[in-house]
């Protein structure tokens, strides 16, 4: 494999979905204390999230409360209760060409805006005959780190 073009520089957010974000928020938000910073919902996606942040400033992870617009759709992100992590990284295009390039498998819908706003995309939770790496399971999501993550992480 060729140098890569990009660096991974930490974890940017977990999501977890459940049948019912008020129960996800009863532990997240009432119990752990994590301040609830936005909300997306997206009937395409066939998710209602809060959008909540653990720490502050760079160094903040975020963690996404899912919950389905309608749990009988796909996708079903109540259905895995680790729905997927994401990571920041420093250059995303750079990154999914050199990834493509060498065998990683993303999920459908390219790069694009995410629910907080940062251009995003999906490493597919499964390989196949003509991309064979994928995440073993787990659909990560790679995250374009704004220029303040990138100086705080490098």
């Amino acid at each position: 494999m060729s140098s890569k073009p990009f660096r991974i520089l930490g974890l940017q957010q977990i999501a977890i979905g459940g049948p019912d974000k008020q129960r996800l928020r009863a532990l997240w938000v009432d119990m752990l204390g994590l301040s609830v910073t936005g909300h997306f919902v997206s009937e395409r996606e066939n998710v209602d999230e809060d959008i909540c942040a653990m720490g502050r400033g760079p160094h903040a992870v975020e963690v996404d409360l899912m919950q389905p617009v309608d749990p009988d759709k796909k996708p079903a992100v109540h259905t895995t209760p680790l729905n997927h992590v994401g990571l920041w990284v420093d250059d995303l295009p750079k990154a999914v060409q050199w990834m493509s390039a060498n065998g990683v498998r993303f999920a459908p819908g390219g790069i694009r805006k995410g629910a907080a706003g940062h251009d995003i995309c999906f490493i597919h939770p499964k390989g196949n005959d003509e991309f064979p790496v994928g995440g073993e399971g787990v659909l990560i999501e790679l995250v374009q780190a704004p220029p303040d993550v990138v100086e705080a992480l490098s």
